[in-house]
C-alpha cells in the first residue's frame, strides 16, 4: 500500500507536468505565465496528496508515502524497526515503478524532454545550501503540523487536508528554490530515468534532520505522551499495525 500511494503520487506529478510544462502542451501556449501554471500543479498535486491520504490505501498504511515521515515516527517510537525498514523499501521501489510506468503512460519522449525531465528535484539558483535550508524548513513545517492536527481526535479527520493545502502552498512558492521534494524516495524515483543527481545529498539529509527536528520540538513542547499514532487519518476503520494509543485517547477525550 505505502508503494502503491507513492507509485500514484509520481504517476500523477508526472503527468501534470507534462500538461503544464511541455513546450508542446496546449496548456502551456494557453498559459504562458509559469508562475500561474505552478500554483495549478501545485493545487493538483495536493488534491493527489489528499486522495492518497483518504484512499483505502491511506487509511490503512498510514500514507507516509516519505521514508523521512517513516523514520521520525520510528524515532517517536510508534513503529516497530522491521515495519519501518519495509515501508522505507516499499517507498523506493513504489515512487521508481510510478514513474517507470508514467513514461509508458505518457511516452518517453514527452516525459523526457528537458522541460519535464521525469519531474526531478534539482537545486534552484541559490544553490545547493539554500535548497537544503528551504528543504528543511519545509520539512520540519510538513512534519510539525503533522503532529499537532493528527494527534488531536477533534482534529486528526483533517490531517490529510492540511498536508495537501501544505503541499500545495510548497509547490507554488518554494519549488523554485529547491524543487519541493521533501522526501528521498521521491527524488530518486525521478532521478533513475532522468539520470540528474545534482545535489541528491540534500535530498536524503534535509528532509530528515527538518522532520526530526519537529519530532523534537513537538516532543518538548507536548512530551512523549502526546504522539498517539503515526497514521495521518485515523479516524476510520482500518486497522492499525502501530503501536497505538488513538482510540483509547480519543475515547477518554470524548
Amino acid at each position: 500500500m505505502e508503494a502503491a500511494g507513492l507509485g500514484l503520487f509520481m504517476i500523477s506529478a508526472c503527468a501534470f507536468t507534462v500538461l503544464l510544462f511541455h513546450p508542446e502542451s496546449p496548456t502551456v501556449r494557453a498559459l504562458p505565465d509559469g508562475d500561474l501554471r505552478r500554483l495549478l500543479i501545485g493545487i493538483a498535486m495536493g488534491l493527489t496528496a489528499i486522495a492518497i491520504i483518504y484512499s483505502p490505501l491511506g487509511k490503512r498504511s498510514g500514507a507516509h508515502l516519505n521514508p523521512a515521515v517513516t523514520l521520525t515516527f520510528w524515532r517517536l517510537g510508534k513503529i516497530e524497526g522491521w515495519d519501518a525498514l519495509f515501508y522505507i523499501v516499499a517507498q523506493f521501489i513504489g515512487g521508481a515503478a510510478g514513474v517507470l510506468l508514467a513514461t509508458q503512460l505518457l511516452s518517453r519522449m514527452l516525459i523526457a524532454d528537458m522541460a519535464v525531465n521525469y519531474a526531478v528535484t534539482v537545486p534552484g539558483a541559490g544553490g545547493p545550501w539554500v535548497a537544503f535550508a528551504a528543504e528543511a524548513a519545509i520539512s520540519f513545517g510538513l512534519m510539525l503540523m503533522v503532529l499537532m492536527v493528527s494527534n488531536r481526535p477533534t482534529l486528526n479527520r483533517y490531517t490529510g487536508l492540511f498536508a495537501g493545502t501544505l503541499v500545495a502552498l510548497y509547490i507554488t512558492f518554494e519549488a523554485p528554490v529547491s524543487g519541493m521534494s521533501m522526501n528521498p524516495a521521491r527524488t530518486v524515483a525521478s532521478a533513475l530515468p532522468a539520470h540528474v543527481w545534482a545535489g541528491a545529498w540534500l535530498y536524503f539529509t534535509a528532509p530528515l534532520l527538518g522532520m526530526l527536528a519537529a519530532a523534537e520540538a513537538f516532543l518538548v513542547w507536548k512530551g512523549q505522551s502526546a504522539v498517539l499514532c503515526c497514521k495521518l487519518h485515523h479516524e476510520n476503520q482500518s486497522r492499525c499495525i502501530f503501536r497505538c494509543r488513538y482510540h483509547s485517547c480519543a475515547s477518554a477525550h470524548l
